[in-house]
């Protein structure tokens, strides 16, 4: 354990306890450690409500993360997976989102909550979170968790307040990707690269401080009902795929169909640690007629001929002098609809960023950090050429002015 975290969660007497500071810095791990072992384990009929804003991202994220920890003890647990609720003896741990709020006031017993991303969230909600935890606890007190990195937008300006002069029964962790043991050398080199690229990046997820991100790439986009984007997409009838190699990093899938100047796009993919036999894997089940074009990086020649070997349409994107400027040009010429449920996709999305001069002026040159999703989108959008009144999709030259 990152014994910084786990002792500020198990002895500090405060009802509500802050953990905010820079990306990697064990934030998440910490909590569902101390939920697992001091609350699940250690106490008796209690009732824990986990949360973020949405319910596809608590579901990709904590949801998984929880049963990861009890599967790596060897713990015995119950799980329900229609109502994402885990049983262990007498307690119960429910993964509830806020967007969902008629869920949320059901409850007339909760002892813990633990808000994951709490910038998510707007003041209401921390309001009524605070409201909703009243249940009788025989263990002690109630407490409520919030974690999350310190990236200032006006809707939750409370949070800053609250960090630079916590009220009373508040306490507050500060912690860096210094204060995680357990980081790779790969991960700490991503983090502190952000130093040189980009001072706000840096300042955020490097320094774990307060900033606002500025000079975004992409605005031009919203989401779309899984239900309304689905009809939509099959209506089209025609997807694509970006793909983006990783290992240490995530190996990124995103599919994309196109109609006249709108994208639709879904978070295909999003995974560490895939060999290529093991993203064939993946996409047996996740591209269903191999007959769509998947545009992979051009950079990895070997991987993508495996792939075909499998069967799959793939094929390489197209680069060269200032190919990154040109895709997102392709990109930003449509207008973008993100099915709700694609987690990491939002979260590029609203970070990917220009990096600046020494003026503070925007370059053309985009910060790269979680910019996974976006080299996808990219390779797919920049390489293929499309008929805005047909639909039709054919292989293209990201340099012949198309």
């Amino acid at each position: 354990m990152n014994r910084k975290q786990y002792d500020f969660l198990r002895l500090t007497g405060k009802r509500k306890k802050h953990l905010f500071g820079s990306a990697g810095s064990g934030k998440s791990w910490s909590i569902a450690q101390y939920l697992i072992i001091e609350k699940m384990l250690g106490e008796h009929n209690i009732r824990i409500i986990i949360t973020r804003k949405t319910g596809p991202a608590l579901h990709k994220s904590v949801w998984l993360l929880i049963q990861d920890l009890l599967k790596t003890y060897d713990l015995p647990y119950e799980v329900n997976k229609a109502d994402r609720v885990i049983y262990m003896g007498t307690n119960e741990m429910y993964f509830v989102p806020l967007d969902d709020p008629q869920k949320l006031k059901s409850f007339e017993k909760i002892n813990y909550v633990w808000v994951e991303e709490a910038t998510e969230i707007t003041k209401a909600d921390y309001i009524q979170l605070g409201l909703r935890c009243r249940g009788l606890n025989l263990n002690g007190p109630n407490e409520l968790i919030f974690s999350y990195n310190p990236a200032a937008a006006p809707h939750n300006k409370y949070l800053q307040d609250i960090t630079e002069e916590p009220p009373e029964n508040t306490a507050i962790l500060h912690t860096t990707y210094h204060d995680n043991q357990f980081l790779s050398d790969d991960y700490i080199n991503e983090i502190e690269s952000l130093e040189k690229q980009d001072e706000i990046y840096w300042t955020i997820y490097g320094l774990g401080k307060w900033a606002v991100p500025k000079n975004i790439v992409y605005t031009n986009w919203e989401f779309m009902d899984v239900d309304e984007w689905d009809e939509k997409v099959k209506l089209i009838g025609c997807v694509g795929y970006g793909l983006d190699f990783g290992f240490n990093e995530p190996t990124a899938l995103v599919e994309i169909a196109v109609s006249e100047l709108n994208l639709y796009e879904r978070e295909v993919l999003y995974e560490r640690k895939l060999t290529n036999s093991d993203l064939i894997e993946r996409l047996d089940v996740l591209i269903p007629d191999r007959t769509s074009p998947i545009l992979a990086d051009c950079a990895e020649p070997d991987r993508i001929q495996e792939i075909q070997e499998a069967g799959f349409n793939v094929f390489p994107c197209i680069k060269g002098k200032g190919s990154v400027k040109i895709g997102i040009d392709r990109v930003s010429r449509f207008k973008c609809y993100i099915r709700c449920d694609s987690t990491n996709l939002k979260e590029e999305k609203q970070a990917y960023k220009w990096q600046v001069d020494l003026n503070g002026d925007p370059i053309d040159k985009p910060v790269q950090y979680k910019d996974h999703l976006m080299d996808a989108e990219r390779y797919y959008v920049g390489t293929v050429r499309f008929d805005v009144n047909t639909n039709l999709q054919c292989i293209g030259n990201l340099f012949d002015g198309g």
